[in-house]
């Protein structure tokens, strides 16, 4: 089963290598690489919610157990759309790196209204510490990601602590208060859901996202990474295109500059043209080429084999 599940993913890392600069006869080591150090355990469930199976994919370090950073993978759609299994492309660059990686599903509005998502991308992460030992997961060096809708749950993952009321209660829990993140990588993701409910930026996702709650303005700033700016938090990494037409770049810029004055690591890569999630090659490349530096600066990339 778990040979099947990633047969897709080795095919489409041929195609990748074989696309690139290097030549048919000579193909890149890295697919293979992956297919040697890395098994997968598809559709763990981690939560029930709703009669909702929350799932999980686990892409881990051969021989079992391997102690390795971990990347916590979270997928777009707006909230209301969007699959694991439609961003396993996304994993490649973290798995090429040497990561552990957790690709992560979650409830969409169609399930349950906010704050349902934040609280499963909460309780993933929580599955993470829980798991850490059998699959050896580094929990001093996890790192949570996603684009959009993903890049939001991402900053909201990794900015909430244990107090900040999201995070469903264990009387046998002694995880939760120690959850930390070691780095956020924001593909555009939306940092103040407020703005786009109503005005200029108003954006139908948003609104099916919230539905017809009440208490729509209130929830959205709970449900905000602005609204939890603070100093202590982990590093992070922004991506975004000043054309984006989804996310307004200026949700970008104003978590830069609230980062910066709360004193918190963070860095603002503005792709010049960039659509939502529309980069060139060349661009991806640099983008990259910056994750790269900004987790080694971080001292969080696994050490080179």
């Amino acid at each position: 089963m778990r040979r099947s599940f990633l047969m897709p993913v080795l095919v489409c890392l041929a195609i990748l290598a074989a696309s690139g600069q290097t030549p048919p006869t000579a193909p890149a080591a890295w697919p293979i690489d992956i297919k040697l150090n890395y098994s997968v355990v598809p559709d763990v469930i981690y939560s029930v919610a709703n009669d909702f199976d929350c799932k999980l994919d686990v892409y881990a370090r051969n021989p079992r157990g391997t102690l390795a950073p971990v990347v916590m993978y979270i997928h777009g759609g707006g909230w209301v759309g969007g699959t694991k299994e439609g961003a396993v492309l996304e994993l490649l660059p973290y798995l090429e790196m040497g990561f552990h990686v957790v690709n992560v599903e979650y409830r969409l509005a169609r399930v349950s209204p906010p704050p349902a998502a934040v609280e499963d991308c909460r309780v993933a992460l929580r599955w993470v510490y829980e798991n850490a030992k059998q699959y050896g997961f580094d929990t001093t060096r996890v790192v949570v990601t996603g684009g959009s809708a993903g890049g939001h749950l991402a900053l909201m993952t990794g900015m909430l602590d244990a107090g900040a009321g999201f995070d469903a209660a264990k009387e046998w829990d002694d995880v939760m208060p120690t959850m930390h993140v070691a780095a956020i990588i924001n593909w555009f993701g939306i940092t103040d859901v407020g703005e786009l409910l109503d005005g200029p930026n108003r954006k139908a996702y948003a609104v099916n996202w919230l539905g017809s709650l009440p208490d729509k303005e209130k929830v959205a700033a709970r449900v905000s990474p602005l609204t939890y700016v603070r100093a202590g938090l982990p590093p992070v990494l922004t991506i975004h295109g000043d054309n984006d037409q989804l996310v307004p770049y200026t949700q970008a810029v104003r978590l830069h500059k609230a980062l910066t004055t709360a004193g918190v690591p963070n860095r603002l890569i503005t792709i010049p043209g960039g659509r939502h999630g529309g980069f060139t090659r060349d661009q991806l490349l640099a983008a990259y080429a910056t994750i790269r530096e900004f987790l080694d600066q971080s001292g969080i990339r696994p050490a080179a084999k």
